[in-house]
């Protein structure tokens, strides 16, 4: 794998020889493979990680052994668990320490393809509204397909763009900026990234994180948190965008309770000392991430964009929301065969004293979809644009949770 000559030159620069060493040196290591349990839907101490090992930052996160073929998991597509990085689960630690019952409104700004996002409303107040927002329409309709799987209430998915939620007057106690950036963190997990480097990248990335949250931070409640995070290693993305915010905006950046053997590095710019959290592949058990945590300093008047805040929330004209699905129930069990066949958008066949009509089906308890039983067969309902496409089916199935 070739890095381009600047990246290099640059991050060897920025994080030192030693670490830089310890970095190129991840590569000969394989990616590590990690998944999030849903809680709502996995129940403690019921169902185990085959071969899992605790994400130590993540209540609900485990490292798999070897990377399964997550796609022919009927229980990934019930939303049983969820795919995600290791370091990007660091949210969970945020959030555990920051987020309290006060805390009614919460927006991702930059949400797809939902990792983020379905996180948030896991560790978020039960009765907290959650914006779950992607400005590319294509992206937006994954998102939608994550959350819904994900099967917490509470939830709005929208498609717009960072300046329309500022038109919209629009408070919020939480707002994650998961911001568009240069993907230098991603290097090792993903070749088109490096494809995909240029230092014009680097420039247009951090002008536009900048532009994104100005426009975020209008939205923001007095006393509120915004967090800042991007899977890129250079410090005009993280620590000069941070320090930038903090100068334009007199925000105070917050501390998170680490503990040293997660061997979190700290700041890397000369000068800043602020608390900043980046994790390096090759010294952290994960991928590369940077994340910051900022509150909006209260104004003379407490009450100023505050108004209505805890009322109810209705959409505001302008605003693109994606509809909502109805997921209850589990319905009638199917098998692993039968389940592939289901996901992959095929009629099947239930037992013959099945309901005529509309049937939820399900997989080992958890809700796939529905299907519309005739008799002699069940048309499938599950959306066109969420069914398996993959010709290749395995013949058993490849458990990664167990039923205990």
């Amino acid at each position: 794998m070739q890095l381009p000559d600047l990246f290099i030159r640059n991050t060897r620069e920025i994080m030192g020889e030693h670490r830089f060493q310890q970095y190129l040196e991840s590569f000969n290591e394989a990616a590590p493979v990690s998944i999030r349990l849903n809680p709502l839907k996995i129940e403690s101490g019921e169902w185990t990680v085959k071969g899992g090992e605790p994400v130590p930052w993540c209540r609900n996160g485990y490292y798999l052994p070897t990377r399964p073929n997550f796609t022919m998991d009927p229980l990934l597509h019930a939303g049983c668990y969820y795919v995600q990085e290791a370091a990007s689960m660091f949210l969970d630690q945020v959030l555990r320490q920051m987020v309290n019952s006060k805390y009614s409104t919460c927006l991702d700004l930059c949400a797809a393809p939902g990792g983020k996002s379905t996180l948030l409303r896991t560790a978020l107040p039960e009765d907290c509204l959650l914006y779950s927002n992607e400005p590319i329409r294509q992206r937006a309709n994954i998102l939608f397909e994550n959350i819904t799987k994900w099967g917490y209430p509470n939830c709005i998915v929208t498609n717009n763009y960072p300046e329309v939620y500022r038109k919209s007057k629009l408070i919020f106690d939480l707002i994650l900026c998961d911001v568009p950036c240069s993907g230098e963190g991603m290097f090792r997990k993903d070749e088109a990234t490096i494809r995909e480097w240029s230092p014009q990248n680097v420039e247009r990335c951090w002008q536009l994180q900048r532009n994104i949250v100005a426009d975020a931070w209008g939205c923001l409640s007095d006393g509120g948190l915004m967090i800042y995070s991007t899977c890129t290693f250079n410090t005009k993305e993280n620590e000069e965008n941070i320090r930038w915010i903090c100068e334009e905006y007199d925000a105070e950046v917050l501390p998170i309770d680490v503990k040293p053997e997660w061997n979190i590095t700290g700041s890397l710019l000369p000068g800043f000392s602020a608390p900043v959290y980046r994790f390096i592949p090759g010294i952290t058990r994960s991928e590369g991430l940077f994340m910051c945590v900022l509150r909006k300093r209260p104004t003379p008047n407490p009450n100023l964009l505050r108004e209505g805040r805890h009322n109810p929330k209705p959409v505001p004209r302008g605003l693109s929301i994606l509809p909502s699905l109805d997921r209850e129930g589990t319905g009638v069990g199917l098998s692993y065969p039968q389940a592939i066949a289901y996901l992959r958008g095929e009629a099947i066949v239930l037992p013959p004293d099945t309901p005529r009509g509309i049937v939820e089906v399900s997989f080992m308890g958890h809700g796939l979809g529905t299907v519309k039983n005739i008799g002699t067969r069940a048309n499938n309902l599950y959306p066109k644009e969420w069914r398996i496409k993959t010709t290749h089916i395995p013949t058993d199935y490849e458990t990664i949770l167990e039923h205990t």
